[in-house]
């Protein structure tokens, strides 16, 4: 009896522990095997996170430095990334006094047949040029946008000539406008790119009131019948945005030029051409965190006994003394903390020159490690010397 009991537990024991040996197998068989298949999920999970645009740039406000680019000069349908240089010039306008925000506008036929984003303005209504402003940056508004650039130029066509007159002045090679508002359903030779874009910005953004509607979620019109939305949903969602401007059509894609500031940096992303709207957002908010995690501005100590003077040839000055340029908004690596500078000023120029040429340039090293370089440049007009000049000097002289 005593036998028999114990063989029964002994079985029962078996199996139980025979069990757990093969309770324990299967789970490290099904461990491995999740530890084979998580490499290639991880993979997969990280190539999905990289973002595709057609073009791109992150730009530093305070200088015009390039912190990062892609496709950055190609030929694209900005959409309504145009309404930047629109902006730029409504600003000017009333920088001037061309235009006050008190002024009462009344609404064209031509500015209420755009389509697209609007505020559904009627033909003769009267509206200030403060509202109509609101209504460009906060909501893109396309009637608002055109029936400004009307009372500004005089007609659509006369401000989109302004625009590109306003293109060449600032010295960009890359785009040209057909219209004030970016909608480019019928248009042949409407395109900008991200580099030029971004330089439209670094304009816009030197007026306070600009940044003050460009960083409002919503607001109204019309005694608040007219609600106005901004469609930059980085405005709630990053810290230290300042602006800017979306754009969307079918044939441009996504786009968002993206203004933000920091620790008194500020920089702008372009993004032109993502798949998606959160894909310009993504991309966007990556750009600036970039450039925020890894750059500072810097001030920078000039030596002037290394500011040589160099001699003019067949110029009406002799020689010159040239200036450093940008000197208190150098950009440099966040981690670099003493600098050393390196001078390389030409000894030799011909006339005639400009002032603002460039003669040299100052070189920035960290650890002789070159991290930033800054101008050096002419600090006035030199004529060159002909007939009538020597004539002059020969009179002096006799």
């Amino acid at each position: 009896m005593i036998i028999t009991n114990f063989c029964y537990y002994y079985n029962i024991y078996a199996i139980l522990f025979i069990g757990d040996i093969m309770k324990r197998i299967v789970i490290f068989l099904l461990s491995f095997s999740i530890f084979l298949i998580t490499p290639t999920t991880v993979f997969a999970q990280e190539k999905d996170t990289e973002i595709k645009v057609k073009s791109s740039i992150l730009m530093c406000l305070d200088n015009g430095q390039v912190l990062s680019e892609e496709n950055a000069y190609e030929h694209l349908s900005p959409a309504s990334v145009t309404k930047v240089m629109s902006i730029l010039l409504i600003m000017e306008a009333l920088d001037t006094g061309k235009i006050s925000l008190d002024d009462m506008v009344a609404a064209s036929e031509n500015a209420v047949s755009k389509g697209g984003s609007q505020i559904w303005l009627e033909v003769g209504e009267q509206m200030s040029v403060n509202d109509l402003l609101k209504a460009v940056i906060i909501a893109s508004a396309n009637d608002a946008c055109t029936l400004l650039g009307e009372y500004i130029a005089g007609s659509d066509a006369a401000f989109v000539d302004m625009m590109n007159e306003k293109v060449k002045e600032l010295g960009l090679k890359d785009t040209h406008f057909e219209n004030s508002t970016g909608l480019d359903d019928t248009v042949t030779n409407h395109y900008s790119c991200a580099y030029d874009i971004a330089v439209m910005a670094k304009e816009v953004m030197k007026y306070d009131l600009v940044r003050k509607y460009s960083t409002v979620w919503l607001d109204s019109l019309r005694n608040g019948e007219t609600e106005l939305n901004n469609t930059n949903k980085l405005i709630n969602k990053y810290d230290g945005i300042t602006g800017l401007k979306t754009g969307t059509t079918s044939n441009a894609g996504f786009c968002l030029c993206a203004t933000a500031t920091r620790d008194g940096m500020s920089l702008v992303s372009v993004v032109l051409g993502a798949d998606t709207s959160d894909d310009r957002f993504d991309k966007s908010t990556q750009l600036l965190d970039y450039g925020f995690a890894n750059y500072k501005l810097a001030k920078i100590e000039i030596d002037e006994t290394k500011l040589t003077e160099i001699k003019i040839k067949n110029g009406v000055v002799k020689k010159i003394t040239p200036v450093a340029q940008n000197t208190d908004s150098v950009l440099v690596d966040k981690s670099a903390q003493e600098f050393e500078y390196e001078y390389k000023i030409k000894s030799e120029v011909k006339a005639p020159i400009k002032k603002g040429d460039v003669m040299g340039e100052m070189i920035i090293k960290n650890d002789d490690k070159q991290i930033a370089s800054v101008n050096v440049v002419a600090d006035r007009d030199v004529k060159a010397t002909n007939f009538a000049y020597l004539f002059k000097q020969l009179l002096k002289y006799i």
